[in-house]
């Protein structure tokens, strides 16, 4: 069953791209199991996608793997 993204993900540039190419496997599984979860459920648990304190629409994208944690910061273009 293929699920329905109800929001788009767009890369800024190469910056992200670059920074996922130099992952590990495992890592990078889960950034793209946590960016799935961001495009189709509607509210994403805030321990995947959390807005950050005292920044007017910076959020932070944070993955887990063994004891490294990895952080990608983002916005919403829209709504």
């Amino acid at each position: 069953m293929q699920e329905k993204f109800i929001r788009e993900i767009f890369y800024y540039q190469n910056y992200y791209l670059e920074f996922f190419e130099k992952l590990k496997p495992e890592v990078k599984r889960k950034f793209n199991w946590t960016l799935q979860l961001i495009a189709t459920i509607d509210k994403v648990p805030e321990k995947y996608f959390k807005h950050m304190t005292g920044s007017s629409g910076i959020f932070e994208i944070r993955v887990e793997a063994g004891s490294d944690i990895y952080r990608v910061f983002s916005f919403f273009d829209k709504g």
